[in-house]
């Protein structure tokens, strides 16, 4: 029986191991030199936040979820398309009140379905005011978005929430 001599094998990084980081990606959003808008979505909520690279670890500047938005009236799904857009919205909100004025997208690992919940939040960063390199044909539909395909009392909620957003900011 022969056995293997002297092979050359070098282990991945543990977090690409996981497949939570793709390295080649966050490399090429850390070379623009701007803040990255990051959007994770989980099974109860949508994150967003503004990241900022730092030699010693990121540094986050804002964070959003979508759980914040109960406070300003919204009682829906947290995961939902129009929880993720007020996420984004209130989170550029935030942003453009510390000076971010730009920053490009990071999904991660996420797939980017056209039209889904990770681009209804950047929607929401776009509408609030901050830049980011975008194409429109990703956004959901305006019906999609103000939650209309779920109920008229999702839509209502939705309008009473963007008011509450734009007054408080």
């Amino acid at each position: 029986m022969n056995m293997a001599k002297n092979a050359i094998y070098r282990v991945k990084m543990r977090r690409r191991r996981e497949g939570k980081t793709d390295y080649r990606k966050r490399l090429a959003l850390l070379k623009s030199g701007m803040p990255r808008a990051v959007v994770r979505k989980t099974n109860t909520r949508i994150i967003v936040q503004f990241v900022e690279y730092n030699v010693d670890g990121d540094k986050v500047l804002v964070t959003v979820t979508s759980d914040i938005l109960k406070k300003y009236g919204w009682n829906g799904s947290f995961k939902s398309i129009p929880a993720a857009y007020l996420a984004g919205y209130l989170a550029g909100k935030k942003a453009l009140e510390k000076g971010i004025d730009e920053a490009v997208l990071d999904i991660g690992r996420h797939v980017a379905a056209k039209g889904g919940r990770l681009f209804a939040a950047l929607k929401g960063i776009v509408d609030a005011g901050v830049y980011v390199p975008h194409g429109d044909d990703i956004f959901p539909d305006e019906d999609r978005l103000s939650g209309k395909h779920i109920g008229e009392d999702v839509e209502k909620m939705f309008n009473e929430v963007k008011q509450k957003l734009e007054v408080s900011s």
